[in-house]
Formats: C-alpha cells, structure tokens, sequence
C-alpha cells in the first residue's frame, strides 16, 4: 500500500509512524513545506484519556513524550484578586517542538520517507499514484479548497481576537485569568509545558480589543506583532510581574471553527485541523489531530483491503466524537466571546460558572473530581441564598423567595399541554397531572396553554380561565395540590393568536388547521404560520387587554400562587414582538418599543388585578432562530421593560415564532439565553429546554445561569424526577418533600449485584485530587529520541 500525507505537523507524522508500525511493507511519505526544526506555538496539552489511546498505539512514543511531560490536575480561576482550584482534572503538556522531533525521530526510525521544505505534488495526481492520499495540511488546507464541492466546508470566524504567546513564568497548573480593565475584560488561557515554559494564550472580544487601541497589521510569516505583545504585557502586570512575554510567529487571530459535510473523498481523506477544529479553550487542536490519526490506523486494520471501508469506518467512528467535541467548544468559546455580561459574579460563582460553561464538565463531575472544591460551593450557596439552608443542601434544593412566595426548591414543572378539556374546563386529567408532578417534588407546577378567551384556544382540548365553571374547576385543582403537597401551583395564560383553530396534534407542538367547528384567528398582522390560515389583522386590541386581566382575576380566585404570561412561541402576545410576525405600521408595530407597547399594556392590566404578593411571570422566545427575527440584544431590552412594569421573573425559552426557524437544538440549548438576560438585566429567570438530569439543573443554578430549572420531557418521564434528583445528589430535607404515602421510596431500591471479598492486605492509597506543576519534579530530557 502506498500512502501519501500532505502535511508534517503531529497528526500526519503520527499517523505515518502508527501506520508503518502496523505494517512495515507500506510506502508512507510526508510532504511538509516548511524545515524539520520550524514550529509554531509553544506547549501543546492533551487529557488523560488522549495519553491512554497513544500509550496503546505506540508505548515508543508515548515513553518518548512521557519523560517531557509538565504534569498536574489543578485548574486555577484567577479572577478579581482571588483563585479558586478545582483539582483532579489530569493534563499533560509538552513543547509541540520536542513532540515534533519524537515524532520525526519514530518516523526515521521506521522508514517514513519524510520530505522537508517540500511542496506536495498536485493533489490529483497524489490521488492516482498512491492508495491513499491524506490531507493534515491545517485549517487553511489547500486540498480541501481543491475539492470543496465535495468535502463542503463550513469555515465559522469567530468574533474574539487571540494571541498565542509564551511567558517564562512557570506556572503550576491550568490557569484561566480573567483580568478587567478599563476596556474591557481580558482573559488569558495558559498552562505550563516545560521546566521553564508556559503557554500564553491572551483572548479579548472585539469590543475590548477596539477599545484598548489594538489593530491588525501586515506581519510577514514568523513575525510577531511586538508592538500589541507590549501592549498585553502593560495590561496583565498584575498577573504577570516581573515574568517576560515570549513570542513566536505571534499576532491577533481569529478563531475559525471548520466543519465539513464529509471527510472523504475517493481514495482523500481529510485529518485533523483540514477535516475539523475545536475551540483552544477545551483542547488543542494537535490532541485532536493525534486522536484522528489513530482512528484513521485502527480503520484500515479493521477493514484490511477494502479503502472504502476503512474510511467510512473511520468517519463513522471518529464523526460523533468530533462533533461532540465541537459542541462542547462552541458552547464555550460562544461564553468567551460574551464574557462582559457574566463579569459582576462573585469570585465562587463566577469560576464555577467558568468550569462548567462547555456543559462537558459539570456539579456532579467537579465533585467527583474534587469533592472539597464542591463543599465549599455548596457552602458559599447557602450563605448567599436569602434563607438558605446550612446543611450541605445542593444548590437546585435551596429555597427561592419569588414576589411574597417561597418556593421550597429550585425545580419548575414547566407548563404541558394535556389536550384533555372539555368546552374549556380542566377536568380529571388536569387534576392528575398537576398532582403528579406536586407530589414528584416540584417546587412550582404550572397548567399550560390556558386560554383567555374561546377563541383564544389553541385546540378545542385546551382549558380556559373566562368563565365561571372554568374558575371553580381550576379551583378543585388547586385545593388538592395544596392539601397534598407543599408545591406552589401557576397557570400559564395565553392567547393563541395565528395558532388557534388547530386539532389535537398527532406529533409535534401543532395540529392542522380544523376543518369543521373552526373559529377565525387573529394576529398582529395577516400572516400565516406556516400552511394555517391567514389571520385577522387585529383592530381592536383594548378588548383583549381587557381579556387577559378578566382571566387574571380568575387565576386568582382559582387559587394559583403564581400567573405567567405566554409571550413566546408564536401565540399572540409573541407575535406583535417579533418583527418577522409584526408588520404593523401603527403605534403597535415598528421600531421595538412599538412592538413591545401591547404586550406591556396587557402585563400592566394583569398587573394592576393580579396580587403583589403573588409572582407574575412572563415567558418569552429569546430568539426566533431565524434570519431578520428577534435577537437576544432585543429580548434584553424586552425583559428589561418588563421588569419595568412589575414581572418578577422571565422563562426564558426560543424559537417555534416562524415555520422556517433553524433551531440549534442540543442539551440546555437555550439556557445561555436565561443566563444573559438575568446578568444584564438583573431579573431572576427560569431556564427551559433540553433539561433532562438534576446535574444540569443543579450546575444551572450554582452557576447563576437562572433561577430556577423547568423540566419538561424528562418530567413526563418521570413524574417524581424532582424526589430522585434529589436521591440521586444525596440529599434528605425540606427541600425534598416525600408525601406520606411515597415515604418509602425515599431510599434508594436494592439493586443486583453481591457483595465482593477482600482480597488485600492493605487499603488503596486515596488518590489526591490536587497535584500542580513544578519544575523539580520535570525529569531530565532524553535528547536521543
């Protein structure tokens, strides 16, 4: 098998060396344009897990690179004169110029034709004289422009702008430094890589970047922009004393996240940064190269002469991890970028807020890890929250004080459409429902989709609040839920707007249109959703204010604690904010503040009947999903002038406003959305969506994403999810409520298993969740590899 590999950074040199190892009859050669000794960046960093694979692939290697290794678990939050560690992580680093010579070295060692300062030869004709072909030729990858019809590349530039520098302070372990300036925040992402080295990493966002004065410049190849490097060394000498900035080939960047429809190609294969890339601030890209190596090996053994079948192979396996990898990153370099809104947090929160904002790492993770670090937390929490509990409560069973109630725990049931009513009057089903999350352990249960008028239905199944049989019906409700539980009961109520007139769905969140016994909808402007019908643009909007507050006045005398506004999701409220569904030109559409003058006409009106002592909330759709629609800059300022007009607290979900939304749906997907409008506008907030276990929710409040977590799916999956969140963390009290007739289910249930013998001398050695850097403990280089 011939083997041709454009690229000799460390994916391509391990792949050649993995793939003679395996079989030393194969013809590898390695293009690289530049000189063996030629290298950009300092350390490279790799996880515990990335070393086990590469200890099993080639322990030549790994041994090679072990004896180099700056090692340690510890990760240091430096933020506002404090640091907080969390230990037991495990990384490794190393110089990437000593990786690359152990990496030359195998391939020499192994009969790797490796040709330096050489440009590859015209892919095409790679592509007919070798078996293989594989481009690792980097992110700006030559042959992946060649062929992009095929491969189909995604290049996303993000928005901060980053320096990769090194400085002689050695530091000790992982260190995130978050510095604020007069600018704007700073941060740095370094960790040491040698006895005397420390990658350097120093990212702003672009504001920042504009208003401390730096600009781009035109640096030839290996040329640093000294003049910025000065610059930063002015700005973090607080961190940095007396140690120096060292550079190399160093100037501003901007990230570029590359994705691909495909990664192969007849007998090409992309590696690496060509094929993929991942954010810095949760590994390198070299670590991910080296992974793609190894998988690309491990393919064609499994597949022996079949190409197609070890590429496919190797996509299949290596896609999701990728993938994964690349949500997790975008979900933190998308938190780098917006840092200015989370800078304000207390030191405790803002590091944990920090450590978590991937959503890879997590409460139950960190604990783990390092069960001290955790204590504290839990510790600073309940310091903190007004009543809080001093027992080791875990942060989503502290108790939350909305308007004059008190909520027992941080768990909402979030609103759910049962589609059981009958001429809108909750029956049996209702009743079941709302009782079943209750006594589940919720510390709020809200009825969905609860219509103030008849035609303000979705469905002829949904439940209303206009009439007084409806009122005394829900009145049933609530009195049992408060006799058997100690949950607080909410109603969401709404208007279906362009939505209404639908039949129960089969699927989904919307039926079709009905067909018989319909009723004419209504909406801001005369647009469809989708194949409905056109509403009727409305006229007359003071009778529907006038709606909802009549509905008000019944949710209070119904007996619900709390009464929350639908305001999102394309009903009728939501529609006249976005401007993709208002096109109004009267006082009521236009400019934002147009758009937000009748919803806020009707939060008033509810507001003046609706008690004081009662939490009024309002739930919104953050974002539309779609081009032109509303933003989260709009929501901010919607949120804002809902707080304004006397809201106690925003639901914060997105999306399903227009039939063409692209949603990026994934786990807590929209909780970025609570979490900004809750720093920049100061108002508690519920996160929603894509909340399934009671680690996300618990890592959700701790780190002061929201207030509070509604659980939907998961909570018909398990109507006692809040009670096993609350087993499962450990956790006993009255934050967790076991009904009389549930108390025997407080304990865990006897799982399978038997008991296992002793069969040593002595008890293991506790592991140390915290171990640092220091250069005494570096080993003397081995320079003969």
């Amino acid at each position: 098998m011939r083997i041709a590999i454009v690229g000799g950074g460390p994916g391509g040199l391990y792949f050649a060396a993995l793939a003679k190892q395996l079989d030393p009859s194969r013809e590898v050669t390695v293009w690289e344009r530049n000189a063996a000794d030629d290298t950009f960046g300092f350390g490279v960093v790799f996880s515990d897990e990335t070393l086990a694979g590469i200890t099993n692939a080639d322990p030549a290697v790994f041994s090679s690179m072990e004896r180099e290794f700056a090692r340690w678990s510890d990760i240091d939050v430096h933020y506002r004169g404090t640091v907080h560690t969390s230990g037991g992580h495990g990384f490794a680093a190393i110089a990437r110029k000593r990786l690359l010579e152990i990496l030359q070295r195998r391939c020499h060692d192994l009969g790797v034709d490796v040709r330096f300062r050489t440009k590859a030869p015209d892919v095409e004709e790679l592509t007919a004289g070798y078996d293989l072909v594989i481009a690792a030729d980097g992110v700006n990858s030559a042959v992946r422009k060649r062929f992009e019809d095929v491969f189909r590349p995604s290049l996303d530039v993000r928005e901060c702008h980053y320096m990769w520098l090194a400085t002689d302070r050695v530091l000790e372990a992982f260190t995130f430094l978050v510095e604020e300036t007069e600018f704007g925040p700073i941060q740095v992402h370094a960790y040491p890589f040698s006895a005397d080295r420390s990658t350097f990493i120093v990212e702003v966002n672009d504001r920042t970047w504009r208003r401390a004065g730096f600009t781009d410049g035109s640096f030839g190849p290996g040329v640093s922009d000294v003049a910025s490097v000065e610059r930063c060394g002015e700005l973090l000498h607080r961190f940095l004393g007396d140690a120096q900035l060292l550079t190399n080939n160093s100037k501003w960047l901007r990230f570029t996240t590359v994705r691909n429809r495909t990664w192969r190609h007849g007998n090409l294969v992309l590696l690496g940064d060509a094929a993929h890339t991942a954010h810095y601030s949760i590994g390198s890209g070299t670590k991910l190269a080296m992974e793609d190596a190894l998988a690309l090996a491990a393919a064609l053994e499994a597949a022996p002469g079949d190409l197609a079948a070890a590429l496919e192979h190797y996509e299949t396996e290596r896609r999701p991890v990728v993938e994964s990898t690349q949500r997790a990153a975008q979900a933190s370099l998308e938190w780098f970028e917006t840092i200015d809104h989370v800078v304000g947090q207390d030191p405790p929160q803002f590091a944990f807020n920090l450590l978590t904002r991937s959503r890879r790492v997590t409460y139950d993770n960190l604990k783990l890890r390092d069960p001290g670090y955790i204590g504290s937390l839990d510790r600073w929490f309940s310091e903190h929250t007004p009543g809080g509990r001093q027992d080791g409560t875990p942060p989503l069973f502290q108790p939350l004080v909305l308007a004059g109630r008190h909520l027992r725990n941080r768990v909402v049931a979030a609103p759910i459409a049962t589609y059981s009513a009958v001429d809108g009057l909750p029956g049996e089903a209702e009743l079941l429902h709302l009782s079943g999350k209750a006594l589940g352990g919720a510390g709020l249960v809200l009825a969905g989709m609860t219509a103030v008028t008849a035609h303000g239905r979705v469905t002829p199944a949904c439940p209303g609040l206009y009439t007084d049989e409806q009122t005394a019906a829900w009145r049933r409700i609530t009195d049992t839920v408060h006799a058997h539980s100690g949950a607080l009961v909410g109603v969401q109520l709404s208007h279906s707007g362009r939505k209404g007139s639908t039949a129960v769905p089969d699927s989904g969140s919307l039926g079709t249109a009905l067909t018989a016994n319909g009723w004419r909808t209504v909406a801001p402007s005369a647009l469809a959703f989708g194949d409905l019908p056109v509403p009727h643009a409305l006229t007359a909007l003071q009778p529907l204010v006038e709606d909802f507050a009549a509905a008000a006045r019944r949710a209070d005398l119904a007996g619900f604690d709390v009464l929350e506004l639908q305001a999102g999701h394309g009903f009728l409220l939501s529609t006249f904010l976005s401007p993709l569904t208002n096109h109004r030109t009267d006082r009521y559409g236009g400019d934002l503040e147009g758009r937000l003058r009748f919803p806020l006409a009707v939060v008033a009106a509810v507001r003046s009947v609706w008690p004081r002592y009662k939490p009024l909330l309002v739930r919104l759709s953050a974002v539309d999903w779609a081009e032109g629609g509303t933003t989260i800059e709009d929501s901010v300022r919607v949120a804002a002038a809902l707080a304004e007009h006397g809201v106690d607290a925003i639901d914060v979900s997105s999306g399903e406003v227009v039939a063409h939304e692209r949603p990026a749906y994934g786990r807590s997907y929209q909780t970025p959305f609570a979490e900004r409008i809750r720093a920049d506008v100061g108002i508690p907030t519920i996160a929603v969506g894509g909340i399934s276990t009671c680690d996300d929710a618990n890592s959700i409040v701790l780190a002061g994403r929201a207030d509070l977590a509604a659980i939907g799916r998961a909570q018909l999956h398990d109507p006692s999810w809040a009670l096993h969140a609350a087993t499962e963390l450990g956790y006993s009290g009255p934050g967790a409520y076991w009904p009389p007739t549930q108390a025997g289910g407080a304990a865990k249930p006897p799982s399978g298993g038997r008991a296992r013998p002793l069969l040593t001398l002595r008890p293991a050695e506790p592991g140390l969740a915290r171990s640092r850097w220091t250069p005494v403990t570096a080993a003397t280089p081995d320079r003969s590899v």
